[in-house]
Order: structure tokens, then sequence, then C-alpha cells
């Protein structure tokens, strides 16, 4: 799907807007961790977050991306460190889902991204944002980034 771009805008000018739902008790903590370690990352990315990564719906991954957002990062405990139990195995299922439905309405399910980040793990939170930063400019600006704007 060809993307337009705006007038005098090099495909290198795009700057993705990264919407980032994180486990209070990890992932958040990682995040807040590589803000206090001064580690430096992409300022591409909204923080939301969420007591457990297994409360995102699909629904609010959709959302993300319908309302413009160029790519979701959903980060959770890892594998047997979930608050929760199993909120962060919940939310992996559901991130599968959301690419899916977004590969089927063609927005890309690549713009979805799932993270088991820990509270000391504030380097990988960092390289993740950075990782995911350059992979959205490689597949470009949501489709559906200016469609709602006035």
């Amino acid at each position: 799907m060809a993307v337009e771009r705006e007038e005098g805008q090099s495909p290198g000018d795009f700057e993705p807007r990264i919407v980032a739902l994180l486990c209070n008790w990890c992932s958040y903590t990682g995040a807040d961790l590589a803000g206090t370690s001064r580690i430096q990352y992409p300022p591409n990315i909204r923080v939301i977050r969420v007591m457990c990564s297994g409360s995102v719906d699909p629904m609010y991954i959709l959302k993300a991306i319908l309302e413009g957002a160029d790519g979701v990062l959903i980060g959770g405990c890892h594998a047997g460190d979930c608050h929760y139990i199993n909120g962060n195995y919940k939310a992996r299922r559901r991130v599968a889902i959301a690419r899916r439905v977004l590969d089927q309405l063609g927005l890309d399910g690549r713009r979805v991204w799932f993270r088991f980040i820990s509270a000391s793990e504030g380097r990988l939170f960092a390289e993740t944002v950075r990782e995911m930063v350059a992979q959205l400019k490689e597949i470009g600006p949501n489709p559906m980034r200016d469609r709602w704007e006035l």
C-alpha cells in the first residue's frame, strides 16, 4: 500500500508516533530506570501505565492505530514473574490477535510489538524503543495517521 507524504517531506523526515502500554510492576519501572539512568532513546514514545499487560484489550491497540499512532508497544513482566500470575501470557496472545486483525485490514501487524521488560532492564527498554522506531521508519507512516486530523 503506497503512503502519500506531505509536500516536501522525504522518507527520512518521518518520525513515528508510538503508544506504549506498560505494566506497572515491571516494564513501566524499566522505562523509569532508563530515564533516571539517563539512557538515551528516541522521544517518539508516549507511555500509558497499566496495572498489568494482561489488562490490555486488543481494542486498545486497534484504537491507537486507527487514531493515527504509527506503532503500539505492550510491555509486560518476564515469563513466570507476572504479579497477576499469567497476565503477560494473556497479553501476548491478545497482541497476536491484534496483529492478525491489522494485517487483514491492510495496516501491517508489524506496527504492534510485545516485549518482556523487567524493572531492572532500563537498557532493554531503551534499545526496544530504538529498534521499534527504526522498523517503523522502514514501514512508513500509518495510513490512518492523517485521516482523522482536521
